[in-house]
């Protein structure tokens, strides 16, 4: 990027608007991101219009709308008529209104009709992230003038790698891949070589299904259709790549109990980074006096009958409970993201996580009874209470962990929310309930 700099440095626009094309437009993008607002804007107007649509659509969100509203209204239509449809979409959801009133109002009928068929579709289903730009054809036609078509109509596509046979009621009969049109005799019906079997996904699945089935079958592009089984979009991998990236930071805030954003950590101002953390914060807060009250409840008995000792150790099991509960519930929680179990595998689930509560169990009771004798140097009755408790905490809190999310899924819930602030809430109160039940009995309390 260092010569594109100097050519700008030395008003070498034209050299400029040469060079610039031999680069990446993910590369521009980074770029114009990096520069001064008054400098992009300037350069940016500078792109030839072959590559300035689509090193927009690499920008950032903020950025875009910044570029948008600096423009002309002939310069913002042009804009927008050049972009693909779903990432014209994409900008005007973001758009103010009075924004997104006057730019399509300047667009051409075609671009404005499309982002207008995106537009009604609800947010993160297929049809809201599909593109309208996919070649079409008929099954009548020729290898020969399929051939021809692609050539005429696919500049503008957004991919031409599959082309989708389509008949009069604009009904999916199949799909023809473009490697076998080139290696097909150009005589050749597009209904005799067509792939009738194809994998669809519905305008309204939801855009972690369409993931999923992405993953499932490796394709990069899929077709959208409605409920009649009519073709309305194509969803291409690049989006798909995307829609990975958000769902996964979104698990990722809602297990660390915060309130999804789209926007990056950086651009979040304070005050918003506030309102997303506090309700949690204030609901986590308040479901821990469960764990007070149950110390209150004991404290007395304890004190009373000379065991304080007991206390010393509340933070561990405590700890060790929660901990038990959080790998086993970021375990089920991927599981449940990838498919991989469903609500019906709850005996084996549970069952699984039973035995991986015993042996975990056992294994830090015999630690831990090894260390409360020669560093604590408790009684041999404290310590049985101690790694009782141990072991039945974190097999409690192996179950917990595990059947929750399942369950939130079940019910309707992102599973995510049952993640470890939550489900340590609730084994921190188990653990208490369980040390002081098992001291009650066998110290007399």
């Amino acid at each position: 990027m260092e010569r594109l700099k100097e050519l700008i440095e030395s008003r070498q626009y034209a050299q400029f608007r040469q060079e610039i094309e031999d680069y990446n437009v993910q590369d521009i993008a980074e770029y114009l991101e990096e520069i001064p607002k008054t400098e992009r804007n300037r350069i940016f107007r500078i792109l030839p219009k072959s590559i300035a649509a689509d090193v927009f659509s690499y920008l950032d969100i903020e950025l875009q709308q910044d570029m948008i509203t600096s423009m002309s209204d002939m310069e913002a239509a042009d804009l927008i008529d050049n972009l693909y449809a779903d990432d014209a979409a994409d900008l005007m959801e973001e758009m103010p209104a009075n924004v997104v009133k006057k730019l399509l109002a300047s667009a051409s009928p075609e671009t404005r009709r499309n982002i207008n068929h995106l537009l009604k579709y609800p947010e993160d289903s297929a049809g809201s992230i599909m593109t309208v730009e996919f070649v079409d054809l008929k099954e009548s036609l020729t290898v020969a003038q399929a051939i021809e078509r692609i050539r005429r109509v696919g500049i503008d596509k957004e991919t031409i790698n599959v082309c989708y046979v389509l008949d009069n009621n604009r009904k999916l009969l199949g799909t023809v891949a473009l490697r076998y049109l080139l290696l097909s005799n150009p005589d050749e019906v597009i209904g005799n070589i067509m792939h009738e079997n194809v994998v669809t996904i519905q305008t309204l699945d939801d855009q972690e299904e369409v993931a999923r089935t992405f993953q499932k079958y490796d394709f990069t592009a899929m077709p959208v259709v409605d409920s009649e089984g009519r073709l309305v979009g194509i969803i291409t991998v690049d989006d798909v790549v995307d829609i990975m990236e958000q769902e996964a930071t979104e698990d990722i805030e809602m297990m660390a109990a915060i309130t999804p954003t789209d926007k990056s950590y950086m651009k979040t101002g304070i005050w918003e980074t506030y309102k997303k953390r506090i309700p949690w914060l204030l609901l986590l807060m308040i479901s821990a006096t469960f764990t007070g009250k149950i110390i209150q409840h004991y404290e007395q008995a304890i004190a009373t009958a000379g065991y304080l000792v007991l206390t010393s150790f509340i933070p561990m099991l405590m700890d060790t409970g929660g901990n038990c509960g959080s790998q086993a519930s970021v375990s089920i929680i991927r599981s449940l993201s990838l498919d991989e179990v469903e609500f019906r595998d709850l005996f084996r689930v549970s069952f699984k996580e039973m035995r991986v509560a015993l042996l975990c169990g056992i294994t830090l009771a015999a630690a831990n009874f090894v260390k409360l004798l020669l560093i604590d140097r408790v009684t041999l009755s404290v310590a049985g209470v101690v790694c009782l408790t141990l072991v039945i905490t974190v097999f409690a809190a192996k179950i917990v962990g595990a059947s929750l999310p399942m369950l939130a899924k079940r019910i309707g819930f992102d599973p995510a929310v049952m993640a470890s602030p939550f489900i340590t809430t609730i084994v921190d109160a188990l653990s208490l309930m369980i040390y002081f039940q098992i001291a009650t009995a066998m110290l007399g309390l």
